[in-house]
Order: structure tokens, then C-alpha cells, then sequence
């Protein structure tokens, strides 16, 4: 993984824990839901990478 990425999921994993315990501000709240998209946009990039790469090699006749 990115060393961006990990700063992302590392933030996302702090907001968790703090809502957890004492409730996150709307600014947190933005913050949270944006950081998602991007983990999730990016998770799906990697995803659609591997899929792609998939190669049949038994074909049926």
C-alpha cells in the first residue's frame, strides 16, 4: 500500500475510535465520510486491476 493510503486508513481508524468514545464535530464527520470514499474509490481501482489481469486458461470447447 501507498504511504498515502496508510495515512488514510490510519485517520479513518482514529475517527472510529474517537466516535467510539466521545462523538465526533460535523467538521470530523465531513472528514470521515470523505476519507471513506477515498479508501473505498481506491479499493475498487485495485480490485477492477486484479479482475482485469484474470486470465482463463481452460476454455471450455
Amino acid at each position: 500500500m501507498s504511504d498515502s493510503m496508510d495515512k488514510t486508513i490510519e485517520r479513518i481508524n482514529e475517527l472510529a475510535r474517537k466516535a467510539k468514545t466521545v462523538g465526533l464535530t460535523d467538521a470530523e464527520i465531513d472528514e470521515r465520510n470523505e476519507l471513506r470514499k477515498i479508501y473505498i474509490n481506491a479499493f475498487r481501482g485495485n480490485l477492477k486491476v486484479q479482475l482485469d489481469s484474470i486470465k482463463f486458461t481452460d476454455e471450455e470447447k
